[in-house]
């Protein structure tokens, strides 16, 4: 048993920061965690000095794409490399991405659910996984991989990996059977277009009817798991809201329509922005790509502010993998500078993250029952955010119990009982 002693806990409930806090650890599990003088250490514990550090919960990304690597035409279809090369580069980016201190990460669509098992059974180290397997849309959509010149790509060479194509009530209700049976955590659907989707096809476009959505709404719930939409404005993001998804994944036009957010605090439905990818999409996108990206930005600014207003709660997820690894806390800062406050953006990252996977029960926050999923930093996160980033500032990663990163120093001590 582990008792870290003296830091200032940020416990992820939005609480304000414990300073002097003790967190108990036994085994995989938290014990206890509070203010010093109201935690008991009992006889033999190692005690781990942490004061003058912030104490957190491991972070979590709520929309990742950790086998993604750009947006080439090549690269989407997986002719630049050899699939084994690829797949040894997503388990390095695995690794980094909890070494960076993000302890789970819910992948969003084509990582096969064999890294999810290579991670549980300790072939290698990685975040714990979630994983879509594949992007569920229509013909046209984006899980339909063809080339300007017509031309549909077979598939991924992963036959782990299916299709995610689905047309027809009874297509996409067959789609989500055969994703789950692939391993998928969460279905993920698709009802508009996006940034980076094809020319003329963008992000207010819709291809999916609402009784196609309700019947993948209907089959995953029935399967019992939960649906993170792609829908971005228009009418494909009214009828996914309707149809009752729980996340809505970018959702860069909902302040033209104040009553769908005003909806999806009725319902409980999650808005993960997904501010990073657009960062990039701005910067390094394809012309068509960068336009889009810029007539969004100040949408979707106003559209978090106006779901946090409404009592919407705002998960962390990056949707960068296909431009960047590894900086996944990046997301918190933006989430900070787009209106959240410090401690609001962290719940993102942390509390509201568990919550909108559906790990609440063990995860996300620090407190008694929950996983030691822990990360330690030299900094304050609520007065410099960017703190997050820096791996320099990184002194403990621990998933589970398990310490991956312990730049502490100088060990633990056992020492007897004390309040």
């Amino acid at each position: 048993m582990k008792a870290f002693v003296g830091a200032t806990l940020i416990d992820g409930t939005g609480k304000a920061p414990v300073k002097n806090s003790v967190v108990l650890v036994k085994e995989d599990r938290i014990e206890a965690a509070g203010p010093r003088g109201a935690v008991m250490l009992p006889d033999g514990v190692e005690i781990v000095n942490v004061s003058g550090l912030t104490l957190l919960p491991g972070l979590i990304d709520t929309h990742d794409h950790l086998v993604t690597e750009g947006y080439s035409l090549s690269q989407r279809w997986g002719l630049s490399e050899p699939l084994s090369l690829k797949y040894l580069k997503t388990a390095r980016a695995v690794e980094d991405t909890l070494m960076s201190g993000y302890t789970t990460v819910r992948d969003a669509g084509w990582l096969d659910a064999g890294f999810k098992r290579a991670i549980d059974e300790g072939v290698i180290p990685g975040p714990r996984l979630l994983v879509a397997v594949a992007i569920i849309s229509a013909t046209g959509g984006a899980a339909d991989r063809f080339s300007p010149a017509g031309y549909s790509h077979p598939g991924f060479g992963d036959p782990l990996i299916p299709s995610g194509v689905a047309n027809g009530v009874d297509g996409v209700r067959a789609k989500v059977r055969e994703v789950c049976r692939a391993g998928a955590d969460v279905v993920k659907i698709a009802t508009t277009g996006g940034v980076g989707s094809r020319p003329g096809f963008g992000p207010k476009d819709s291809l999916y009817t609402l009784e196609e959505i309700r019947a993948a709404v209907d089959e995953a719930h029935f399967q019992g798991r939960k649906v993170m939409c792609h829908a971005i404005g228009g009418h494909g993001l009214r009828l996914a809201i309707e149809a009752g998804v729980d996340s809505i994944e970018h959702g860069g036009y909902l302040d033209q329509e104040p009553r769908l957010i005003q909806a999806m605090a009725e319902r409980n439905i999650f808005f993960t922005p997904t501010f990073t990818v657009y960062v990039y999409h701005r910067e390094r996108g394809q012309p068509h790509m960068q336009s889009r990206a810029r007539e969004m930005q100040p949408h979707h600014i106003k559209s978090l502010q106006m779901a946090l207003a409404a009592g919407v709660r705002v998960s962390a997820g990056t949707d960068a993998g296909g431009y960047v690894k590894g900086d996944n806390a990046h997301e918190v800062q933006l989430l900070a500078e787009a209106g959240m406050s410090p401690m609001q953006a962290l719940r993102g990252g942390t509390g509201w993250a568990a919550e909108c996977i559906g790990l609440e029960r063990e995860g996300g926050t620090v407190e008694a029952g929950k996983l030691a999923d822990l990360l330690v930093i030299d900094g304050d996160p609520l007065s410099n955010i960017s703190v997050l980033r820096d791996r320099s500032r990184t002194r403990l990663v621990m998933k589970g119990g398990k310490a991956y990163v312990d730049r502490l120093g100088g060990g633990g001590q056992a020492g007897r009982g004390a309040s």
